[in-house]
Order: structure tokens, then C-alpha cells, then sequence
């Protein structure tokens, strides 16, 4: 096999690779995240059933995830990684330490889709008698739809990025190619290759969140 050929082989693999990292940690971002910022939404001051003693926690919990290093949280994870995947390497693995991070980021936007959404819609469904499971399901979700879906592609964005780091500590993909290959070996169409890839994937995310998110957008 020649040079041109393992790349090929080895560059395919990766992005499989990293196609199913990101896939799977952003199926768990979305629903978490969607969970989380739609309770944080309703117990807010502003929100439809304030709760402080339920938002405060959840808040500041969100804001320590937020403001974690990724690096730094994929080792202080490695425990729980353990107890879920069996071990701390591989691309399994690295999905766990990609939700815990992307989970609180998208919380946040999710929550803050919410409370854009116009309050002449959300009074005029209480005074129709709706309940508060009622207003957010029917009224408050779709109206934010567009809002969450722009949401969620910056999330997946920052996913596909945090991906390529994981590769470097063994969480498999591009990143973990671009490392052994292009830095450790100063192969440098193994260390280009890879960012190109990542690049147009960004790209290709970018592009799709945006046009689903006019679609829907009925402003």
C-alpha cells in the first residue's frame, strides 16, 4: 500500500470516527440540554413558575460546566467515563466527557431561546387556561423552535471542536490522527488533511442549522 492510499484509509476511518462522535454526544446534548434549559426557562424570575430554590442550583451548575476547560474536565470525568464506557480511551469514551461539557452550553442558549419568545403569546395563553406544561409544549417550543435549532448548531460546532481535542488524549478521529500522524511524526499532510475535513464538516453544520432555521422561522 502506498502513501496516498494509507492516508486515504486512515483519513476515511477517522472521520467515521469522529462522524460518530458527534453524532451520538450531540443526540445526548440535545436532549439534555433541551431538558435543562426548559426547566431553567420555567423556574427563572421571568419564567412561567418561578422556583428559585430549583433554579439556583441548576444555574450555577451549568455555569461550572460552562466554564470548565475541556481538557481539564475530560480528566476530572475519567471516573465516570470509566463506570459507563469501561475505559478512558477510544472513541466510546470520549463521547462521555463531549456531553457532560456540550450539556450545560446548550442548556444556556436553549434557556435564553425560550425567554424570547414574545410574552403577548405567552399571556394570552394563560388567560385561555392553559397549564404550564401545556403553555411550554404548544406555545413556547414552537415559537422558539428557530431559536433552538440556531442554538443547537453552535452546539454542534463547538462539539466537532472539542472532538479533535479529545483525539489528542486517545479519544480517536481526526484529532487523534492529526496528533500521532502529523505532530508526532511531522507528517504534514496528516496534520492538513485532517483541518480541512474538520473545516468543511463545520462548514456543512453551519449551513444546514441556518437553512432549517429560516425555514421555520415564521417572524
Amino acid at each position: 500500500m502506498n502513501s496516498s492510499d494509507r492516508l486515504v484509509e486512515l483519513l476515511t476511518e477517522a472521520f467515521w470516527e469522529t462522524l460518530h462522535i458527534v453524532s451520538v454526544a450531540g443526540l445526548w446534548t440535545l436532549v439534555g440540554g433541551l431538558l435543562l434549559g426548559t426547566v431553567l426557562y420555567i423556574t427563572s424570575k421571568t419564567g412561567p413558575k418561578p422556583i428559585a430554590v430549583v433554579n439556583a442550583p441548576l444555574g450555577l451548575i451549568v455555569n461550572i460546566g460552562r466554564s470548565a476547560p475541556f481538557v481539564l474536565l475530560m480528566v476530572a470525568v475519567v471516573p465516570l467515563t470509566r463506570l459507563i464506557t469501561g475505559t478512558s480511551i477510544g472513541t466510546e469514551a470520549a463521547i462521555v466527557p463531549l456531553t457532560v461539557a456540550s450539556i450545560p452550553f446548550f442548556a444556556r442558549l436553549v434557556e435564553g431561546a425560550l425567554l424570547e419568545v414574545q410574552p403577548g403569546l405567552i399571556e394570552a395563553a394563560r388567560s385561555m387556561g392553559a397549564s404550564t406544561p401545556g403553555l411550554v409544549w404548544r406555545v413556547v417550543l414552537p415559537e422558539a423552535t428557530p431559536g433552538l435549532i440556531r442554538g443547537f448548531t453552535v452546539t454542534l460546532v463547538a462539539v466537532v471542536s472539542y472532538s479533535a481535542m479529545a483525539g489528542i488524549v486517545g479519544g480517536g478521529g481526526l484529532g487523534d490522527l492529526a496528533y500521532r500522524y502529523g505532530y508526532q511524526r511531522f507528517e504534514t499532510e496528516y496534520m492538513i488533511w485532517p483541518l480541512v475535513i474538520l473545516v468543511v464538516l463545520v462548514q456543512l453544520f453551519q449551513i444546514l442549522g441556518d437553512r432549517c432555521a429560516r425555514t421555520l422561522d415564521r417572524r
